[in-house]
């Protein structure tokens, strides 16, 4: 593995950092982060209007192609940018379903008019997409999807699309959605699921924002009632769905294999340095420090595990299967953390952050948060399912309804 830039990469750190330094504020501290006194609309309207900034010099998205907007460069520039970033006051977030997943699967499967019209302005911060994919009933069972497509019967070339999606991210400020809809419920499961694109705004869409236990919305119920979608809007092939689908998921996995901030550690050490535990600081006690080190310890093995893969990316080779597990662990990592954090605040740990003061603002969201990253882009049994049976060769569990009708699975 390397890990000193090499003079390329120096160098565009450098030209990012300066960037930076001339558009952003520094953070003041690990844990200071932006929007931490806005309303979800007032961080939203800032995060167009910092993507756009980012866009029109060159930093919006870093490893697209230059024909569609992008730098054209490499994952170890993305990481660059992203590590630089990470130093300033901005608000980032927002945009990474938009850009990261949803995105990435329109431009591998939709048409060249497609992306001439609709790339430019979400990679400028103008229109965020939004991922709408589970359901009620179809969650780690993503096929089981009900959501249905028909062939317009009225004279339209298109489709009428009825069904429920829920857990769907920022669906509420979305301009635009990647819908998987059931096409042909006379075959398989996976075989009769198409993709679409779809206007948020249009006739007979409902958002309903769910509240969270942290206050926030983050996720929604999107309710489709007779919403026609033109036959120009599929991405893909009819029950080509699937496949599209794959790519978000795959997109989706290894972003949040890669959501481990130092500033988390960091936090945790200052709790850990400032607090006391039997009357002596909490440094001083035996047990409270074997626990931080082995969180570090993980800490560190997964930031190894992505260097390693970013050194095959940059020399044009594919990461190795040790990278499959990666969600997993980052995930798993992100959930022990809060805890030990919010034990270590004892009884004062029920307490919410406005009643503890701005530094442990990050604690309360990740403590919030971070068990539902275990189940985001696949649950950890998914994904060990599939790290048994694609890196390890185990023989695959047994599928009764793998090859029947859809219709029937629903008798």
């Amino acid at each position: 593995m390397d890990f000193e830039d090499t003079p390329e990469e120096a160098a565009f750190r450098a030209e990012c950092r300066a960037w930076l330094q001339a558009n952003a504020e520094p953070k003041a501290s690990a844990d200071d982060y932006f929007g931490r006194d806005m309303t979800a609309e007032q961080r939203m309207e800032a995060a167009r209007l910092w993507q756009g900034k980012k866009a029109a010099a060159g930093f919006g998205a870093i490893t697209w192609p230059k024909v569609l907007g992008g730098r054209g460069g490499t994952p170890m520039q993305e990481l660059i940018w992203r590590q630089e970033e990470g130093r300033v006051k901005v608000p980032t977030g927002m945009f990474n379903v938009s850009l990261g997943m949803v995105l990435p699967s329109v431009m591998a499967h939709a048409s060249a008019e497609v992306l001439a019209l609709h790339v430019a302005p979400a990679l400028g911060g103008k229109n965020l997409w939004c991922q709408l994919l589970s359901e009620p009933g179809a969650g780690s069972d993503l096929g089981m999807v009900r959501t249905r497509a028909e062939r317009a019967t009225d004279g339209r070339e298109g489709w009428i699309v009825n069904g429920q999606k829920v857990w769907t991210s920022l669906a509420q400020f979305a301009q635009f959605g990647l819908v998987l809809a059931r096409t042909n419920p006379q075959t398989s499961k996976f075989e009769g699921l198409t993709t679409f694109f779809l206007d948020m705004k249009s006739p007979g869409i409902t958002v309903r924002p769910i509240r969270q236990a942290g206050g926030e919305s983050e996720f929604n119920e999107v309710f489709f009632e007779d919403v026609f979608v033109p036959d120009s809007q599929m991405v893909g092939k009819l029950g080509g769905g699937w496949k599209v689908t794959l790519t978000g998921l795959m997109a989706e996995r290894l972003a949040i294999g890669g959501v481990m901030p130092a500033e988390l550690w960091r936090t945790t050490a200052g709790l850990l340095a400032d607090h006391r535990f039997d009357g002596r600081p909490a440094l001083q006690d035996g047990r409270l420090r074997e626990r931080w080190a082995d969180l570090y310890l993980k800490e560190q093995a997964l930031w190894l595990l992505q260097c390693r893969a970013l050194t095959a990316l940059s020399k044009g080779r594919q990461p190795g299967p040790e990278m499959s597990g990666a969600k997993n662990v980052a995930a798993a990592a992100l959930q022990s953390f809060s805890y030990f954090a919010i034990d270590l605040l004892g009884e004062r740990g029920v307490l919410a952050a406005s009643e503890l003061g701005e530094r442990f603002a990050m604690v309360e969201r990740l403590w919030f948060g971070s068990a539902g990253m275990r189940i985001a882009g696949g649950t950890d049994e998914v994904v060990l399912n599939s790290i048994g049976e694609r890196v390890l060769g185990l023989a695959a569990e047994p599928r009764a309804d793998k090859d029947l009708p859809f219709c029937e699975l629903l008798a």
